[in-house]
């Protein structure tokens, strides 16, 4: 199988989960979704600086086909209260980088009157 087709299958077993209630952990998340199939991977994404949740993850099943259960389980459900966000993880797009860093020539520019 050719590396693209292998990383294809891979991200249709790839998951987005949204609306987390932000005291979810990475086991939370393990243990709901081991209702769909077996989970190989189940991380809460958190903010680098404080810790806390951002309030979504990725969970990895097995296979496409237990990710499609998942989705089918667990879309638009109630979980501690919210409504959950499930469907196909995207591939990550291309962002500028530095979001609090500033150029050198904008200092420059600032002061420049």
């Amino acid at each position: 199988m050719a590396h693209t087709q292998e990383k294809s299958i891979a991200m249709e077993a790839k998951l987005y989960v949204g609306n987390l209630p932000y005291n979810t952990v990475d086991a939370d998340l393990q243990a709901l979704f081991s209702q769909a199939g077996t989970v190989k991977s189940a991380q809460v994404i958190k903010d680098r600086q404080s810790g806390r949740s951002k309030g979504f993850g990725f969970v990895e099943m097995s296979s496409a086909e237990e990710a499609q259960s998942a989705i089918t389980m667990f879309h638009g459900k109630d979980y501690s209260g919210r409504p959950l966000t499930v469907n196909i993880a995207r591939p990550r797009e291309d962002r500028p980088g530095g979001g609090g860093q500033r150029r050198s020539g904008d200092r420059d520019r600032r002061n420049s009157y």
